[in-house]
């Protein structure tokens, strides 16, 4: 299928069917998600790949018992940096210099410019890190929809919630945004048959020739 086709296919999927993605799929998505650009490169945040129903089952009132943590094959949860520091430049920097074979001398310039990122303020560290997130939630879907897999992006969720049962805040992470992945239920799922409604080209974009 060629993206558009993909595009129009996927949509936010209400009901899931339960049944398991097959491995290789998710691995595919994950890959996507690791390859997903990110400013500079860093990728500030973790995603947890919950599989375990438990715990899934554990995160529902978390998410407002929105029915597709319990019936999704694999609940994906983007975990971003609380805060952005000097470790964490440092450790992105020995994987620059190990990745492309460069001395630490070779990059004293580039870490010396990664300084304009880091700011005195973490909560404005994390909502860059939750920016970054947001494109490798972007990237998963689009990932997610050439291998046939449904997935819904949700930010109606109780993120303190969702910390609490991963452990997060002990990581240094915060949740911002869950990515069930799974298949339609075509017999539930309200929205299966349902046109996809967006604005016209015409509405949505502004040619400055």
């Amino acid at each position: 299928m060629k993206i558009i086709d993909l595009l129009n296919w996927r949509y936010a999927t209400k009901k899931m069917t339960g049944a398991k993605v097959p491995a290789e799929k998710i691995s595919n998505i994950l890959e996507a998600i690791r390859l997903a650009p990110t400013s500079i490169g860093l990728q500030p945040f973790t995603v947890f790949v919950v599989e375990n129903e438990l715990v899934r089952k554990q995160l529902t009132p978390a998410a407002n018992n929105q029915p597709q943590i319990a019936e999704c094959s694999h609940l994906l949860v983007f975990a971003a940096w609380q805060d952005i520091t000097e470790a964490h430049m440092d450790n992105y920097m020995d994987l620059v210099g190990k990745t492309r074979g460069l001395s630490p001398e070779a990059l004293v310039t580039m870490r010396s410019r990664l300084s304009v990122y880091l700011k005195p303020n973490p909560e404005h560290n994390f909502q860059w890190a939750a920016r970054q997130a947001y494109i490798a939630l972007g990237t998963a879907m689009v990932a997610a929809a050439a291998e046939g897999v449904d997935a819904t992006p949700m930010e109606g969720f109780k993120p303190d919630e969702v910390d609490a049962v991963l452990g997060l805040k002990e990581k240094g992470l915060h949740s911002v945004l869950l990515l069930p992945l799974g298949f339609r239920d075509m017999e539930k799922d309200q929205l299966v048959k349902q046109a996809k409604v967006r604005r016209s080209a015409e509405e949505l974009f502004v040619w400055v020739k």
